[in-house]
């Protein structure tokens, strides 16, 4: 496996900045579509059961075969490894972002809106800070599981590690297949455990210090 690696090492470092690069650009995506989608339903309780059983109903669906019926209308590539790993990205994170801002006091948001406060700006100026926890909680949740789902896209060719995991999978028995697989899941988790502590240290940044205390 070492010597694998030694002759494939620059490789190995593209195909691993390809595949951080592309679960951190979709979880950014996601993040932005998924508190968007909250926020306009979390003051209804029928829209919020409504996000929150589509993105329960979304969890299961198979990942494989949904990267499989996108290959039909966008062909292999780029674009339908962005489109099924920002989907399941968005789904945890929606709910913790309906969670997080219907638990923000009533009794703060009427005393922001007393002194004369938008709505718009009550939400981003109050409730997202305060929710902002919850929703990070949703973030690193969503930021593992689509580690893994980054890899299944290498079937429509997209790019990251999962390309070792299938190459090697393909000629099991052969010459360092083996390596290969191990070169892929191993490499996932690597990145999982990095993509984790970012994120801890941006919540850390980015949490107001009241909240955090």
């Amino acid at each position: 496996m070492f010597e694998f690696i030694g002759e494939r090492y620059r490789q190995i470092l593209f195909a691993s900045w390809q595949h951080f690069s592309l679960v951190a650009q979709c979880l950014i995506l996601a993040t932005v579509i998924a508190v968007v989608i909250a926020a306009l339903v979390y003051r209804n309780k029928s829209l919020s059961s409504l996000a929150n059983g589509v993105s329960a109903i979304g969890l299961t669906v198979p990942s494989f075969a949904a990267i499989g019926l996108l290959i039909a209308p966008f062909g292999f590539g780029v674009t339908p490894a962005v489109i099924i790993v920002s989907f399941f990205a968005a789904l945890p994170i929606v709910r913790n972002a309906i969670v997080g801002l219907a638990g923000v006091s009533p009794s703060v948001v009427e005393s922001a809106r007393g002194i004369g406060m938008s709505r718009m700006r009550t939400l981003a100026t109050i409730e997202l800070p305060m929710a902002w926890p919850v929703i990070l909680s949703g973030i690193r949740v969503s930021a593992q599981m689509v580690m893994g789902v980054a890899a299944i896209a290498a079937y429509a060719l997209g790019p990251g590690l999962g390309g070792f995991i299938f190459s090697g999978l393909s000629r099991l028995g052969g010459a360092k297949a083996l390596d290969s697989v191990l070169v892929g899941v191993i490499g996932v988790v690597i990145l999982a455990f990095i993509l984790d502590l970012i994120l801890i240290g941006i919540g850390r940044l980015t949490t107001p210090r009241g909240i955090r205390v």
